[in-house]
């Protein structure tokens, strides 16, 4: 097994792909439609990489990542997003100066997922 990812996801055929695709290359994939069912999960399970959406129906991406960083028990998961929503080079330094591994634009090509991916649980 490579990693356990937790894709916070509330696109069913986004949710889909990514399970298949990641699972494909040896990952572990489990998934969580909202923020409040993500946070529920990782009170349960170890996970290696949390991967978010910017935009869900109960709470943002954003505060999904800021509770994942303050729980003790997750300081130290990986978070990366995956979102519609793009953002600037200034923006994304931002983010990664506050523990944010990664920010992949959906669409997104499938190999450059799988290779980031990687490149974020070595």
């Amino acid at each position: 097994m490579k990693g356990k990812i937790l894709h916070i996801e509330d696109d069913g055929d986004t949710m889909l792909l990514v399970k298949t695709l990641l699972g494909k290359h040896g990952y572990i994939v489990s998934n969580a439609v909202n923020g409040t069912e993500c946070l529920d999960i990782l009170k349960e399970e170890d996970v290696d990489l949390v991967l978010l959406d910017v935009m869900l129906p109960d709470m943002s991406g954003w505060d999904i990542f800021r509770k994942i960083k303050k729980d003790p028990k997750n300081k130290d998961v990986k978070v990366a997003f995956l979102s519609v929503i793009s953002v600037s080079e200034e923006r994304l330094n931002t983010l990664k100066n506050r523990g944010v591994e990664d920010y992949i634009t959906k669409p997104f090509d499938n190999e450059d997922l799988v290779r980031r991916v990687g490149k974020i649980l070595g």
